[in-house]
């Protein structure tokens, strides 16, 4: 009697991956089944009104509404798991979203993480996704999430509950000195890259307006500041 199997021509990753690695561990020990029936409501879709239409038929006219309830168009969403995982590996390991996709397809261990059965070498989701779960998800979202990898961790014992009665915030982080690449920044930057190439060829320019481009640079910011944007 032939005996049922999932796939003979793809590699499990159970097989693949040490039980005791730490992302293998996690990932068994994480509730995940509470942390998508937490989430599964922000992502539902959305009964829509309709509009209302009179209509014929043999019994005379009536009231009919028109693409109403809840529409099954378009593809279906990706796993919550999935998408979760993708975002605690994303912050863990400090990865852009672009190269947190790319690294998932390549590495079996993230993989078991996100809930596969199989190594996939192709992406997960494109890199857009994930800003648009992160959107979706919101502040509450991200709360309830933090508050179950903590839970997780404390069950774990890999974190003591005391350590977590006190809370330590660094309030000497300074705001970055960035650049606006406004249009009069852009054309001072060109005046100035201009006049260096010159020099550099040999060319001797009658001006090269350095005064009067420093200053127009400070009049626009400042016509800028008072929403004069006319003058």
């Amino acid at each position: 009697m032939a005996m049922a199997t999932d796939d003979f021509f793809r590699a499990r990753l159970d097989g693949m991956v040490d039980p005791r690695h730490p992302l293998a561990v996690l990932g068994r020990r994480m509730p995940w089944s509470q942390i998508e029936a937490s989430l599964a409501p922000l992502f539902a879709r959305k009964a829509r009104m309709g509009k209302s239409r009179e209509d014929a038929d043999m019994f005379g006219p009536t009231l009919v509404v028109a693409a109403g309830g809840v529409s099954r168009a378009g593809r279906p969403r990706l796993p919550i798991r999935l998408m979760v995982a993708l975002l605690y590996l994303k912050h863990a390991f400090n990865e852009s979203d672009e190269s947190v996709v790319e690294r998932w397809s390549e590495n079996v261990v993230w993989q078991l993480f996100s809930g596969m059965e199989y190594y996939q070498s192709k992406l997960p989701c494109d890199a857009t996704q994930l800003g648009r779960f992160r959107r979706v998800l919101g502040e509450a979202g991200v709360e309830q999430l933090l508050k179950t990898t903590i839970e997780a961790a404390v069950a774990m014992k890999a974190v003591k509950p005391v350590e977590l009665e006190r809370v330590t915030v660094d309030t000497t982080v300074q705001e970055k000195a960035i650049a606006h690449p406004t249009d009069s920044r852009l054309l001072e930057v060109a005046r100035a890259k201009i006049a260096r190439l010159a020099k550099r060829a040999g060319l001797k320019l009658k001006m090269t307006h350095e005064r009067e481009g420093q200053s127009l640079r400070r009049r626009a910011g400042g016509y800028a500041h008072a929403k004069q944007f006319k003058r």
